[in-house]
């Protein structure tokens, strides 16, 4: 009905969570032979934190999310780490409602709209201030908002990921179809809660299955 092919088997994002650096440096190297990890940061310490995961996983792709909690301060001072570090993405470093700033600076390191963007309506004003944007179906309202986001922002010369929060596999059946029209993919949702619905999308060190047929989508 959307015109695209069958998902196939996607590099996915496998998180490592906000802890103390050494705790961060062996939850990387337990997924270290994942292509994309992301990990979560704050603003106490931000560089070891990103120094320890890069040391643990030297090959993976980074993305560093400090979830708003960076000031333009922060942000500024450490874009010659972000570049050290090999980091691919930094996504939503300050809160939303505080970006403004960022339509007059110019990153060493793209940086990604998460809350900052949600519909289609949103996007002249985080194309000012973002190189790529995260397309969750959870604040687009589901797989056809999502699509048309993607599509939109593409349009702008904007890099895509697909996001999603933590759920099931029947959101993340449809987000494939989005993920695959992006730059990053970060499906790890269904990897967190002790249950997953039976033929749901299978995580292999960081590579993502789509569901068995006939789980979502079809007849």
């Amino acid at each position: 009905m959307i015109g695209a092919p069958a998902s196939g088997r996607i590099a996915s994002a496998l998180t490592v969570v906000i802890d103390a650096p050494d705790a961060m440096a062996r939850a990387a190297a337990a997924i270290a032979r994942a292509p994309l990890i992301k990990e979560k940061v704050d603003a106490n310490d931000p560089e070891a934190q990103i120094r320890a995961v890069r040391a643990a996983a030297p090959d993976a792709r980074l993305i560093v999310d400090p979830n708003e909690s960076w000031s333009q301060h922060l942000v500024v001072a450490l874009q010659p780490l972000l570049v050290e570090q090999r980091v691919a993405l930094l996504e939503q470093p300050v809160p939303a409602g505080e970006d403004e700033w960022l339509e007059s600076f110019e990153p060493t390191v793209p940086i990604c709209a998460d809350e900052s963007v949600h519909v289609v309506a949103d996007l002249p004003a985080v194309a000012r201030r973002y190189q790529a944007v995260n397309v969750k179906l959870d604040k687009a309202g589901g797989l056809t908002a999502a699509l048309a986001l993607a599509t939109a922002a593409r349009a702008r010369g904007l890099g895509l990921m697909t996001g999603c929060m933590v759920s099931s596999s029947f959101l993340i059946a449809p987000a494939l179809h989005v993920a695959r029209l992006s730059d990053f993919a970060d499906l790890d949702g269904p990897i967190w809660p002790r249950e997953d619905h039976v033929g749901g999308v299978a995580d292999e060190h960081g590579f993502l299955h789509p569901p068995a047929a006939g789980f979502w989508g079809t007849a």
